[in-house]
């Protein structure tokens, strides 16, 4: 649930969003109808969380919906092993007090050499170097943003989230819309690890460890400006479970009615059908349907979104600070590298995977077919990979990519 600053409203609610896991590995359900049940369902609570109102079932039907009065039961499955819960129960709370402790491998602890647990950690150093082996190439540098329509993940002011883009016939044509970051929006941090653990990196997700994690959740955290116990997060700064929950994020208190109520769930849903309920809360004023707008219609001004709140603004070009690598300069391996792993570093893309002798084969045999497929697109490929690079350099980039493949 959030707040936007409305024009004529002070208050607007925008949006609610709920979610729940649920695992069944055999479930049995009755929905059949009784004059018993619908008696009780009449006497029931008339509100549904979202303001609107609950009717009772009556003769198979829930107003003019028919509803499915079969009865269903099924034996099929097994009750899932513990290690198998754990290995599949990877969320954590909005409290934080669920973090994970250690790195974990099909649901159990992973251990080093000596046979003790290791304990997930990640530094902001790390994270930045995971960020930009794994991220960048999508979100650009810096979190500040992506081409080809992937979100920032940096900048953004808090102050904006009062900002709501308007009718032109307002006193504020040129309104910009609110800027939503982790560290200007999300109320909690532990949103970010869930999310980055889940779904992420796009072409595999899930395949970031524990310590993996924390590192790249402890960068985004530092690039957006993110203090602890008042402090600024440095290159050194080490992310866990046991000061994960010392982060409080700037807009912690701006998502109401309170939903979060751990002691009793049903509170929170009573909170939020409570203050849905009320249409004062969001809107209750004259609707007009026709010849709304009076006068003359300003010409609206949309703003690059890169360079809200970065200071200095970060650059669309790639070399912002000269980077020494170390390792040996092999040509195409920086393009492939910048430009094309992420599809071609795995196999979960449908393209063939870099490092698979048995797939590469067949193309280093029609070498010249497979320059053809890589500077024309071939399937979801794109001509050039999506890239303004010329035939000789796309070729570069195959050679590299069978060298490492034989």
């Amino acid at each position: 649930m959030y707040i936007l600053e409305n024009t004529m409203l002070k208050n607007t609610i925008i949006g609610l969003s709920l979610s729940a896991s649920l695992l069944l590995t055999g479930c049995s359900y009755d929905n059949t109808s009784t004059p018993e049940n619908d008696n009780a369902s009449a006497k029931s609570s008339k509100t549904a969380v979202d303001g609107g109102m609950v009717y009772p079932t009556q003769n198979g039907a829930y107003t003019q919906y028919k509803v499915n009065m079969q009865k269903y039961s099924s034996s099929h499955g097994r009750t899932p092993t513990a290690i198998e819960l754990s290995a599949w129960d990877i969320d954590v709370n909005p409290d934080m007090s669920n973090m994970p402790e250690y790195d974990m491998k099909h649901g159990k602890p992973v251990l080093d050499e000596n046979g003790n647990k290791i304990v997930a950690q990640g530094s902001v150093e790390d994270g930045n170097e995971l960020f930009d082996e794994k991220c960048a190439m999508c979100h650009g540098d810096f979190g500040s943003g992506g081409i080809g329509g992937y979100p920032a993940l940096s900048g953004g002011d808090i102050n904006s989230l009062t900002n709501q883009l308007q009718n032109p016939a307002d006193a504020v044509p040129t309104e910009e819309p609110p800027s939503k970051k982790i560290g200007s929006y999300w109320p909690y941090a532990s949103t970010l690890f869930w999310y980055i653990q889940d779904a992420m990196p796009f072409p595999h997700p899930k395949s970031l460890s524990n310590s993996e994690t924390y590192a790249i959740t402890a960068y985004l955290l530092q690039v957006n400006e993110i203090t602890i116990d008042g402090e600024e997060i440095d290159d050194e700064f080490v992310l866990s479970a046991k000061n994960f929950k010392k982060i409080v994020m700037p807009n912690k208190d701006g998502f109401y009615p309170n939903v979060d109520t751990p002691e009793d769930p049903a509170k929170g849903v009573a909170n939020a059908t409570k203050f849905l309920s009320n249409d004062k809360n969001y809107g209750a004023g004259e609707r007009c349907m026709s010849d709304c707008i009076k006068g003359e219609v300003p010409v609206l001004h949309i703003k690059n979104e890169l360079d809200d709140g970065i200071k200095p603004a970060p650059s669309t070009v790639r070399d912002i600070v000269e980077v020494v690598d170390e390792r040996k300069e092999i040509p195409g391996r920086k393009d492939y590298e910048a430009s094309c792993s992420v599809c071609h570093a795995t196999d979960m893309m449908g393209a063939p995977k870099v490092g698979d002798k048995e797939v590469w084969e067949q193309r280093i045999d029609k070498i010249e077919k497979t320059y053809e497929n890589a500077i024309n697109g071939l399937n979801g490929m794109p001509p050039r990979g999506g890239t303004d690079f010329d035939d000789a350099r796309m070729k570069t980039i195959v050679d590299y990519m069978i060298s490492v493949s034989k």
